[in-house]
């Protein structure tokens, strides 16, 4: 093989490798890799929305968001606030007790 051969061989692979994070990203499901997960009591009419000091994506009663820097509940509180009573928030997987949930809603 050549030197301009091997060179363009590896300038494709490379561009290979770069290209495919990004295209395992746009292959994911919308919502797959939220970091908090909120269920609201009514449907939103807006789909997108900042709460809690996050962007919030929402689709019927169920919204998805990113990691945000505040706490938790401090999100979930802000989330009920502009959207109305949480019956569901999970952060990274895991739901708020029954308890921390009833003070998001408070």
């Amino acid at each position: 093989m050549t030197r301009r051969a091997h060179l363009i061989a590896l300038s494709a692979l490379t561009l290979a490798f770069a290209a495919a994070p990004q295209t395992a990203l746009m292959a994911q499901p919308q919502g797959s890799g939220a970091f908090y997960v909120a269920e609201i009591a009514t449907p939103m009419d807006a789909t997108r929305m900042a709460a809690g000091g996050v962007a919030w994506a929402c689709e019927g009663t169920s919204c998805v968001a990113s990691r945000g820097t505040a706490r938790p509940l401090r999100i979930c509180h802000e989330l009920k606030r502009k959207a109305g009573a949480i019956t569901r928030f999970t952060v990274d997987g895991e739901p708020l007790a029954d308890e921390q949930l009833a003070r998001c809603n408070a």
